[in-house]
């Protein structure tokens, strides 16, 4: 049977950015994806203006039940998180991951906590950043923020190679055995380069790839997705993160170059199956 995905995360009509961004590539990938959407807006709201709602978390709740009476919450081998609307969802998506491992034992829960990023502060609702810190990510095993939700995790920066060795430290002591940090700029990384890095019981590894100049939205959403399902395939941390990391290099610049607003999913699928220029990954 294919891998199986639960993936719970916000949906758009227009554009790419969570259930949007990340079902497609892994089906793409030949996985079996059943997505609940946590809000379902007509566009991402970095427009500045969207139409739609937030769902409530007894409707995440209904949905999975529904799973349940049909039989399918066993055949799940991940549970992927993505944007809470607000706590109650965040509850409603552990509870999700608890009644698929009841199923399941050996099935992952993959956290992408939705906090904020660097420039931008936090931007989800107030409540969301203190669940995500003390209810979701302890229950995860892999987990996959960003340089600025790494920090907040932590309570400790991450801008130099011994502080974010340190801060990673702190974040896998409250439960998550695997750290996806999906972008990372430090006092090390050279001018024009980004790194993408994660922090595994067999060691800390590094992708580097080039800064590509382009601001989007999704892009994380959807190198989650890669990495948890090449990570289910391989077991391997720094193999799923150079497929992820390469992957979602070459979607973006093919968005970038078709000067795109919205991540070219559909039309840069190749690149999920096989990116068109593979990083090296190195242990640091």
């Amino acid at each position: 049977m294919p891998l199986t995905i639960l993936s719970i995360q916000s949906h758009v009509a227009f554009g790419h950015v969570g259930n949007s961004a990340a079902t497609f590539p892994m089906q793409r990938l030949g996985v079996e994806v059943m997505p609940i959407h946590t809000v379902q807006f007509s566009n991402h709201t970095g427009y500045g203006d969207w139409k739609g709602r937030v769902f409530d978390g007894a409707m995440i709740d209904e949905l999975v039940s529904g799973l349940a009476d049909r039989g399918v919450l066993g055949r799940c081998n991940a549970v992927l998180s993505g944007y809470m609307g607000s706590a109650e969802i965040g509850h409603s998506v552990l509870d999700a991951a608890g009644r698929v491992r009841k199923f399941n034992r050996d099935a992952i829960y993959a956290c992408d906590p939705v906090i904020g990023d660097v420039g931008r502060g936090i931007f989800v609702r107030p409540g969301v950043p203190e669940f995500m810190k003390a209810q979701a990510v302890p229950c995860a095993r892999i987990i996959t923020p960003n340089q600025f939700e790494l920090e907040y995790l932590a309570g400790h920066p991450a801008r130099s190679a011994s502080d974010l060795s340190a801060a990673l430290a702190i974040v896998h002591k409250t439960g998550p055995e695997i750290i996806l940090v999906t972008s990372y700029i430090g006092e090390e990384t050279p001018d024009g380069s980004i790194d993408l890095i994660v922090s595994s019981p067999n060691g800390l590894w590094q992708v580097r790839t080039p800064k590509l100049e382009i601001e989007v939205n999704g892009a994380g959403d959807a190198i989650a997705a890669l990495f948890l399902v090449h990570f289910l395939r391989t077991d391997s941390a720094p193999t799923a993160l150079q497929n992820a990391a390469s992957s979602i290099f070459g979607l973006l610049r093919r968005t970038q170059e078709e000067g795109s607003r919205e991540l070219l999913i559909v039309e840069a699928q190749d690149e999920f199956v096989k990116p068109s220029r593979m990083f090296a990954v190195e242990k640091i």
